[in-house]
């Protein structure tokens, strides 16, 4: 259903930082950017190795502000090592632990995410069903 979706950030090197650190264990790269220092409309789009962005940051200064409570946005992983990985990152990064990585059986008995708030805000969280 969803082509592409994107966040405004405050500060398009602390969020790239971030989100090159938090994607790679998820097999996520910089498929395009848009860097122009000064530029306010800076940008750089994620997505898998070959293909077209389905996440992208755009520089937005003091007007980012993250959604409200109720919104979050779910990546997949290949695996709940990848989960792990991505959690560990994102802390390493600027992100907060909104949920370690773990089993989340009332959403069912494979379903292993963790979730984490980035540097602006944003409530992202990351899944795999698959199990062991």
């Amino acid at each position: 259903m969803l082509h592409h979706i994107s966040f405004g950030v405050s500060d398009i090197d602390k969020a790239a930082a971030f989100y090159d650190a938090a994607f790679a264990p998820l097999g996520y790269i910089r498929v395009w950017e848009d860097l122009s220092p000064g530029d306010p409309d800076q940008a750089i789009g994620y997505g898998p190795p070959g293909g077209g962005d389905k996440f992208a940051i755009k520089s937005r200064g003091a007007e980012a502000h993250a959604p409200g409570p109720g919104f979050h946005l779910a990546f997949a992983a290949p695996s709940r090592e990848a989960v792990v990985s991505f959690h560990e990152a994102a802390l390493a990064h600027g992100g907060k632990d909104n949920g370690p990585p773990g089993l989340r059986p009332h959403y069912g008995p494979t379903y292993f995410a963790a979730f984490v708030v980035d540097p602006d805000g944003h409530r992202i969280e990351v899944v795999t069903k698959v199990s062991g």
